[in-house]
């Protein structure tokens, strides 16, 4: 699990930093709203973290911003406003739990555990991803185009599901190699090119409309066209 902790204060977000690592997250920081967006819209984090009393921006908008651009991650919000007028704002404006400032460690994973399960079972309830005539049944691992099954290798699959989920959106190459290889790699390999063109290869075939178009310079995108 990858977690983007977005906290001006640097003492708070480095304890925070090192205790979800030891817990076993991933953890990537921000200290202000604009790298904070930049981080959450790479689309390779499972939660957000994010303290309403930024520099350049309230939490609020931040939050409002990332979920207007298509973000569905939970959002756990810390912030030292304690009022019931304000916790209730928070939760309506995109975030999904609200913790107070100070905090205790133990309550803010539990809670972040909590928000990771309901959001693994929301996505668990959608078991199908389908783009025109692609279909993809996620608990088979299995793709179909036109109702012929695509031979995939499970890093072409893995890769044609990351693509589907971000149907329309151009993703890059980093961002692909973060969520489907799940490691820091040289973007200037073509391990990725190499997979788009096997992928390309399987799901455009036998005239079917092309679905999985490169964004030159950019990167590439799912959609019909």
């Amino acid at each position: 699990m990858r977690l983007l902790v977005i906290e001006d204060d640097s003492a708070i977000q480095g304890f925070l930093e090192r205790a979800l690592m030891e817990a076993g997250y991933q953890v990537d920081t921000a200290s202000n709203a604009k790298t904070g967006e930049l981080r959450a819209m790479e689309g390779v984090h499972d939660a957000f973290i994010i303290d309403l009393g930024l520099p350049d921006m309230d939490g609020l908008d931040l939050i409002a911003r990332c979920r207007a651009q298509g973000s569905t991650a939970p959002v756990l919000i810390l912030s030292a406003r304690r009022s019931v007028d304000e916790r209730v704002r928070g939760l309506e404006h995109g975030g999904d739990d609200y913790l107070t400032k100070p905090f205790a460690l133990a309550e803010l994973l539990a809670r972040l555990r909590n928000l990771l399960r309901r959001s693994a079972a929301l996505q668990s309830d959608s078991a199908h991803l389908q783009v025109s005539d692609l279909r993809i049944d996620l608990l088979r691992r299995e793709a179909r185009r036109g109702g012929q099954i695509l031979q995939l290798t499970p890093q072409e699959f893995s890769l044609l599901e990351y693509l589907c989920r971000n149907e329309g959106r151009v993703v890059t190459r980093t961002m692909i190699l973060d969520h489907v290889w799940r490691m820091r790699i040289d973007p200037a390999t073509n391990v990725v090119d190499v997979h788009i063109y096997r992928l390309r290869g399987k799901v455009d075939l036998n005239g079917f409309t092309p679905l999985i178009h490169t964004i030159r310079g950019v990167g590439y995108v799912v959609k019909y066209v």
